[in-house]
């Protein structure tokens, strides 16, 4: 599993060297920028064995001084991951590769079913609309493919009916290894009993693809205030619904910045999602206003693009099974500023609601205060 978050360098160290010769700057007056080289073309650490997800070097290269941008390869791995490890507890650490042998497990053992599945082939996956949509990476061509039926929830066609079924075919795979071998697993999040994590059994490297490419251009355009522009790590998995299986899914948020859900079957009646409106942590609980509710019905191969942050649940499935594949995209940057972040009014709607009354509150005040000096002028 991928690291989630990093912190910038606290500028006390000295220079380091690299071991091959190279020094790199030192951290008293070199630190990671605050906002990100766009016009930068980071490197591709995909080849590489690391501690962290390739994806998360790329997205902090783009944050390194200007000074270091032209440094080799080697040099910039060695200054981010002196950061990561430096910022990343041991117990995480530990946690990382702990996880990392036990999904080594499961791929040295596991035959998989469907081997296309394992690398994006975009033309036997995504229906032709949405692939149109990716090649002009426009706004309006974004727009042109989907419907927002409430401010932030995105519905669009995106899965061919073949891939669904052939995803749905390899989980089924999966969990029949799981029961013939006894192999005690671990389900998607603490929410779901059923379901099964698709990074564990090999399906990463093409999830860090779909969200890499075909995600992250929409989150750049539609949830920049959330970090977007650079998600670079993931968690992805299947969710099954049925009598059978979970009913329902309550009330809750999502640990990502953004949220890909796509429903894989067509066999089942209920399990509608519902929004309830963008809540930072501290209005969570608050109450939701009429323009934020929405009750949406599944639909094969149709996704729904949503904030993480965004409350929702699941209904009952009341007959049938219902299987939806969900990519929780987060941003290691995002979450490191979002520590120092005081004001969550561009995303969360209460905090923007209060805003806004402090604003009518102090403008208020004002008037009543330049009133009170012309009375006295006058007297």
């Amino acid at each position: 599993m991928s690291l989630d978050t990093h912190k910038r360098p606290n500028g006390n160290g000295n220079g380091n060297s690299t071991g091959n010769g190279v020094v790199l700057p030192t951290q008293v007056t070199h630190r990671l920028r605050l906002n990100p080289s766009t016009d930068h073309n980071p490197e591709s650490y995909d080849d590489l064995q690391l501690e962290f997800s390739p994806l998360l070097f790329s997205s902090l290269e783009r944050y390194l001084p200007p000074s270091m941008l032209n440094l080799s390869r080697d040099s910039k791995i060695q200054f981010m991951k002196d950061i990561l490890v430096r910022y990343s507890p041991e117990g995480e650490r530990t946690r990382i590769q702990k996880h990392r042998e036990y999904r080594q497990k499961i791929i040295s053992n596991y035959q998989p079913l469907h081997r296309e599945l394992y690398t994006v082939n975009a033309a036997k996956f995504f229906v032709p609309s949405f692939l149109k949509a990716i090649n002009e990476n426009t706004e309006e061509g974004f727009r042109n493919i989907w419907v927002e039926p409430t401010p932030g929830v995105y519905v669009f066609e995106m899965l061919q009916p073949n891939f669904c079924e052939m995803l749905m075919s390899e989980v089924e795979n999966f969990e029949r290894w799981v029961h013939e071998t006894k192999f005690r697993i671990m389900r998607p999040n603490t929410m779901n009993n059923y379901g099964a994590v698709l990074d564990d059994f090999g399906l990463e490297t093409m999830l860090d693809k779909l969200m890499d490419e075909y995600i992250r251009p929409m989150s750049k355009l539609f949830f920049p205030e959330v970090g977007g522009s650079t998600l670079d790590s993931h968690h992805g998995f299947i969710v099954e619904y049925g009598v059978d299986r979970d009913v329902e899914l309550g009330f809750h948020v999502d640990d990502s910045e953004v949220t890909l859900n796509v429903c894989l079957s067509k066999q089942f009646v209920g399990g509608d999602l519902f929004f309830r409106g963008v809540r930072c942590d501290k209005h969570v609980n608050t109450e939701t206003q009429a323009e934020e509710i929405l009750d949406y019905v599944h639909v094969q191969g149709h996704a729904v693009l949503h904030h993480g942050r965004h409350r929702h649940g699941a209904r009952a499935t009341t007959s049938g099974h219902r299987v939806n594949l969900i990519l929780w995209c987060r941003s290691s940057v995002f979450r490191e500023l979002k520590k120092y972040q005081k004001d969550c009014s561009s995303w969360c709607r209460e905090c923007r609601r209060e805003k806004k009354e402090r604003q009518r509150l102090s403008i208020t005040a004002t008037k009543l205060e330049l009133l009170k000096r012309d009375r006295i002028s006058a007297s």
